[in-house]
């Protein structure tokens, strides 16, 4: 019998074509089935390979009754959990709803179930079944054998579809469903793909889309401070969406970095799986693996992660295919323990298991896979024609699921009879809308029940699905994010089991403190590429990869600014101790407990108890001849300049402000200036004195006390006009110098609190008394010739030659520490202890020999007989040619000359003063000369 397929005249008869071209294509694919679906009855049962239930209304259902086959096989071994119960429980729905006087009253639903083969090919060819109705066959060209016209079976209109299950078949069958405007509703498929309204308008779920699962994957990768992750995903549209979706929210997020992604073949190859392992572990640092698996894949992994000896490395994370299932785990509980896994949020419905556990051989015919579930469930055999060839033992029928075998009610079963009461509903939407008050059917619907009507119904449901959970759609038709996290753990015990540790509605509540990864182990693993920094430690991030890093110390007076970047401290302040801030540098000065402090004070302290002890004595013994001698009144100016000298160490050492700055500037120098401006006109009194002896005897002019102080105070008073010039400039104030101890160690860097004067600064306020010391100095050498102990030239001299080594050996220890770290205390001291040794080398020579005669010695401390002017300017004039000629002579020689040349010099008019007093010429001559050698003779006549 020939027969002809001709599209109906109807609105659908324009996707004939596709459809064709469809089932024309699923013919070409590998491994499609070389089955079809009987369409004449005396070719083969139509019914033989699916469900049929009578109804008002059919609903189509699709499940994997069966795994895939082996390559050319398109169906393998049955599915108890996934293809039994969720088959059941689409039935079992059906029967609550036909029961039920408020849903779809005096309307009875039914049901055409296929199975999928958890294959999508299979599966579209199958789905062929569901849209039969909507093509009409054309048989008028057609006729039988004996010449009648041909009967074609009526085939069942479906108006919806639940199912499929794998996302990669619901894909493949929307398309088709699409074409006839059927409506679709999905229990189990999670492709993010699917989500997509303007390919796949037709289709609606129950459960969450992967979208949700990948970023409540991704906020438990966070919440474990996980950045260094590889993925793996089974291939297909399952697998691959969901990857991609988790790597999708990573790179938006920046939070995570994917190590390696890796992809499970549909049909892998021997060792594939060893390879898989091997692959994972290149990049070891991460061991958290997130996976979009499907269960025989997981299963396969594990054993290749224990076969490679990689127990307790691994963070599996794994997506709903994994859930809380137990195949995946048997026999490998030690490699999966610590696996996170999540399964959109579930209940156990009491009633299905009441309703499964009453199914048996006898009352549950309409399942036509039942009787090889029994021979499964029960591993037995049922008679000759049983699907377990080699079973040991005969099914009796009697046996009872729960009672004879171990039960568990699937997961996706809630979400099974969801769909369905998600499709009525949606009906009786419909069934008020068009049929309000009619009892069951209107003309409206019993002819033709429009799709897209029916999907916006769909789109419009809310109520409180099987485990007491909303069931609502969103505009795409995906349902609310709404997950259970789980994590396999091995008890003390040694009982491994699931348990739940956190949930995810839109945001992750996670226990972190009910997880547990080796057996008793609570403390959390790392799967990160690089390990944090320390603080003070910047992130050097590798290029392409920022969760690779290598950390840079933040070095010097450098801070962690952020994360990457280190920055300088301001001047005045340095990083505190862990360099993530910075803190104020400690502000020093020079204390009185310090060593560099303790020996300039003792110096100070002896110095001016010396100096007072000689300015008491002087002005107790002022009147004596040995203090007239020595011009009382230069004597005082110069200990007051000594004074000053040896008190100025307290004022260096004293904690500086603003008094004591301009203190420090005005009695810096002027201590100083004191003593060599005394010393340089008693010095230059001496030479002038003599000088003037070479030319006349009369005396030279500014020799007398008066004058020898006005002079004194003039050099004085030029220091003291610079100090105020100085002032007017610049006024006195403090500073911190953070230069001086900015050691290469900020830990060691300190602020010197000190008075605003510059090197440059102090060397002029000591530039001028050095000239005067120096200038001193000339005149000393000048007068070296004059005779000994006259009026102090020879002291004052050796005074001179000491303090000018002192002040020589100041300048390069002064100015060569400049940069030392311990400037400021080597510098002040170097000061102090030189002005209070050059004062104490003054003290020493030109006052402690008086101060001895004047105490221990009285009997010296005498006046003596005064001379003329012009007879001891005469005199030293004759010392001066003597000591030229001394060293030829002998020393009775040397007298006679010098009292030869000043009887010579004498004038006629003194040799008869001379007679006329009755003195001899030449003893005179003689006394004179020999009085120039004393001291105590000599220095009281000038």
């Amino acid at each position: 019998m020939e027969r002809q397929w001709k599209p109906r005249s109807s609105p659908q008869s324009r996707s004939f074509i596709l459809l064709f071209v469809a089932i024309s294509y699923t013919a070409l694919l590998p491994g499609a089935s070389s089955q079809r679906v009987p369409t004449d009855p005396q070719a083969a049962p139509e019914y033989a390979h699916s469900i049929r239930l009578d109804g008002d209304i059919i609903l189509g259902g699709l499940f994997p009754i069966h795994s895939r086959g082996d390559r050319g096989t398109p169906c393998g071994e049955l599915k108890k959990e996934k293809g039994i119960h969720r088959l059941e429980a689409m039935m079992f729905a059906i029967d609550l709803i036909n029961k039920d006087p408020e849903l779809l009253p005096n309307i009875t639903l039914g049901a055409r179930i296929l199975d999928t083969c958890s294959r999508d090919t299979y599966a579209l060819e199958q789905s062929l079944t569901f849209v039969q109705a909507l093509i009409e066959r054309d048989g008028s060209d057609v006729r039988c054998a004996n010449g009648d016209p041909p009967i074609f079976t009526k085939p069942d209109k479906i108006v919806g579809v639940i199912g499929a299950a794998s996302s990669s078949v619901s894909i493949m069958v929307a398309n088709i469903l699409r074409l006839f405007k059927i409506p679709q509703i999905s229990y189990a498929s999670t492709a993010p793909e699917l989500s997509d309204n303007t390919r796949y308008d037709f289709f609606s779920r129950v459960v969450p889309p992967d979208s949700y699962q990948a970023q409540t994957m991704m906020d438990i990768v966070t919440a474990m401070e996980w950045n260094y992750v590889s993925t793996l995903a089974s291939e297909g549209n399952y697998g691959e969406s969901g990857v991609e979706a988790f790597i999708q929210i990573s790179r938006e997020t920046g939070g995570v970095c994917i190590a390696q992604s890796l992809k499970i073949p549909r049909e892998p190859r021997p060792g594939e799986f060893d390879k898989i392992i091997r692959r994972l572990l290149e990049t070891s640092n991460a061991r958290a693996v997130i996976m979009f698996a499907n269960e025989d894949d997981i299963r396969r992994v594990l054993d290749a992660a224990k076969r490679n000896n990689q127990t307790g490395h691994f963070l599996w994370v794994g997506s709903d295919s994994w859930g809380s299932k137990i195949s995946p785990v048997i026999g490998q509980e030690k490699v999966a323990e610590g696996a996170i896994t999540i399964l959109p949020k579930r209940a156990s419905v009491d009633a299905f298991d009441r309703y499964f556990r009453s199914r048996s051989l006898s009352n549950n015919r309409r399942n036509v896979w039942f009787a090889e579930f029994w021979e499964e469930n029960f591993n037995c055999k049922l008679g000759m024609h049983g699907k377990r060839p080699g079973s040991l033992k005969k099914c009796t029928g009697l046996e009872k699921v729960g009672r004879d075998s171990s039960y568990e009610q699937e997961g996706k079963v809630q979400f099974v009879m969801d769909a369905v009461y998600a499709m009525a509903h949606a009906l009786h939407r419909m069934h008020r809308e068009f049929c309000f008050g009619y009892p069951g059917l209107c003309p409206r619907m019993a002819n033709s029940i429009d799709g897209k009507e029916l999907l916006s119904h769909i789109r419009a449901v809310n109520f409180n699905g099987s485990a007491g959970t909303p069931v609502v759609f969103n505009e795409n038709g995906d349902a609310p994010g709404r997950y259970d996290i789980f994590q396999y753990q091995i008890t003390n015990r040694s009982i491994a089991e699931y348990r739940v540790i956190g949930s995810w509605t839109n945001k992750l509540h996670l226990k972190v403190e009910a997880m547990r990864w080796r057996t008793g182990d609570p403390t959390l693993p790392s799967s990160v590429c690089s390990v944090p920094c320390r603080a003070g430690e910047r992130k050097k991030v590798v290029k392409g990869v920022p969760c690779c890093w290598h950390c840079e110390r933040c070095d010097g007076y450098h801070f962690q600014a952020s994360e990457f970047t280190c920055e300088l401290c301001p001047y005045e302040m340095r990083p505190d101790a862990n360099r993530t801030g910075c803190v104020p540098i400690p502000i020093i000065k020079l204390e009185w407990h310090s060593p560099w402090a303790v020996v300039p004070v003792f110096l100070s302290m002896l110095g001016i108890i010396a100096t007072s002890f000689v300015i008491v004595t002087f002005v107790r013994y002022n009147d004596t001849p040995i203090v007239r001698a020595s011009d009382r009144e230069m004597s005082y100016v110069l200990l007051t300049g000594i004074f000053l000298c040896y008190a100025i160490t307290f004022l260096m050492i004293s904690t500086p402000d603003v008094g004591v700055c301009s203190f420090r500037r005005i009695f810096l120098g002027l201590g100083m200036c004191f003593s060599y401006a005394a010393l340089l006109t008693k010095t230059n009194r001496i030479h002038r004195i003599f000088e003037q002896g070479k030319k006349s005897v009369t005396a030279p002019r500014f020799i007398s006390p008066a004058s020898q102080l006005v002079i004194t105070f003039s050099l004085i008073s030029v220091q003291l006009l610079g100090v105020f010039v100085w002032f007017a400039t610049d006024p006195p104030h403090t500073v911190v110098d953070f230069g001086e101890q900015r050691t290469q160690d900020p830990m060691l860097a300190r602020g010197v609190l000190k008075c605003d004067i510059s090197d440059l600064s102090l060397i002029c306020s000591l530039g001028y008394s050095i000239l005067l010391m120096v200038t001193c100095t000339v005149y000393a050498i000048k007068t070296r010739g004059v005779p000994e102990k006259f009026n102090e030239a020879k002291p004052i001299g050796f005074t001179m030659y000491t303090t000018c080594i002192i002040w020589l050996a100041f300048i390069p220890i002064f100015f060569g520490t400049s940069q030392s770290a311990e400037r400021m205390y080597i510098q002040t001291t170097t000061l102090t202890i030189s002005l209070s040794l050059s004062a104490s080398v003054s003290l020493g020579m030109l006052y402690m020999p008086k101060v001895y005669i004047i105490l221990f010695r009285p009997d010296q401390n005498v006046p003596k007989r005064k001379r003329s002017f012009k007879a001891i300017v005469t005199a030293a004039t004759m010392s001066g040619k003597l000591t030229q000629k001394g060293g030829d002579r002998p020393n009775g020689e040397v007298k006679t000359e010098l009292c030869e040349s000043m009887e010579t010099n004498r004038t006629k008019e003194e040799r008869k003063e001379g007679r006329k007093a009755g003195r001899p010429t030449g003893i005179l001559n003689r006394c004179h000369a020999h009085e120039l050698f004393s001291f105590g003779r000599v220095a009281g006549e000038i």
